[in-house]
């Protein structure tokens, strides 16, 4: 199983989960807004709509854990949904899972994504 974080801009989230929601095997994902700093020094960074008053940025960050099966073609979409050109688009991590559990049933594994 992998665990894929991605950051991605706010207004790209409703093309992003349309996408994935089409992903046979794809059980869910979470969504959360977050604030950050990257390496970009750009105009829109210190925009007021885009940045509070020390300069984070506004972002989503989407989590999901899939199996192994799945990753190539969900970073897929999320690359191909999430990008519009500009700097800051965002990052996508990838990361090993070691087990699932099911609250509901104890259910331990794969089975329990």
């Amino acid at each position: 199983m992998k665990e894929i974080k991605a950051y991605i801009k706010p207004h790209k989230l409703y093309d992003v989960t349309q996408a994935l929601q089409k992903v046979d095997g794809l059980t869910g994902m979470s969504v959360v807004n977050v604030r950050g700093l990257g390496r970009s020094k750009t105009e829109e960074r210190i925009q007021r709509f885009t940045t509070d008053s020390l300069g984070y940025v506004s972002h989503v960050k989407i989590e999901i854990v899939c199996h192994d099966s799945l990753v190539e073609e969900v970073v897929s979409i999320i690359q191909d949904k999430a990008y519009t050109g500009l700097r800051g688009d965002g990052k996508i991590y990838i990361s090993s899972v070691e087990t699932a559990i099911r609250i509901e049933t104890g259910e331990r594994g794969e089975g329990a994504v």
